[in-house]
């Protein structure tokens, strides 16, 4: 890699963990919109990987993590970042060069299962008493992973469109 790749992969890096912590921190003005607007501040993710590589997109997640601890009031949206948002893009990446694809899903169910288990232990015994998580774990899964599956479904979308629509301009203008 020449040193204006390298610049330009900096550069870009740091302007994506940039508007990743924008996102994480309207996270926590807008309460309502919360998870929603953290599953968009990994899409910064999702673009430093099309653009710069899986090590840029690791770069963005560490930089936003370590920044949104130190800066932002809530952490409970730093937590969801860093716990599943965050890295899941290159995540994701990997596991969708191996083949068949049911082994795809097979990686990606079970890393979400795996973020949404400490996730939700995490948040019931840091944040909650115990009892007022007490809910039937197998409808809370399954209800999960069907809003994982859907989240990963419609990430794929935006990933073809930013590659097709926008990705192509930006390299066709360097």
């Amino acid at each position: 890699m020449n040193m204006k790749n390298k610049t330009r992969t900096i550069t870009l890096s740091a302007l994506l963990t940039a508007l990743t912590l924008v996102f994480l921190y309207l996270a926590n003005i807008i309460p309502t919109s919360r998870l929603g607007i953290v599953a968009v501040a990994s899409l910064f993710a999702v673009a430093s990987v099309v653009e710069a590589g899986i090590v840029s997109s690791v770069f963005v997640f560490v930089g936003s993590s370590i920044i949104g601890a130190l800066i932002l009031p809530d952490k409970t949206t730093v937590m969801l970042y860093v716990l599943f948002f965050g890295y899941y893009p290159f995540i994701k990446s990997i596991a969708e060069k191996i083949r068949p694809r049911a082994v795809q899903w097979i990686i990606k169910l079970a890393v979400f299962n795996a973020s949404f288990t400490l996730i939700w232990y995490l948040f019931k015994s840091l944040l909650f008493n115990g009892s007022y998580l007490d809910t039937n774990l197998i409808f809370v899964y399954s209800a999960v992973n069907i809003v994982f599956v859907l989240f990963d479904v419609g990430l794929t979308k935006l990933i073809t469109f930013y590659i097709v629509r926008i990705s192509k301009n930006i390299k066709k203008n360097n």
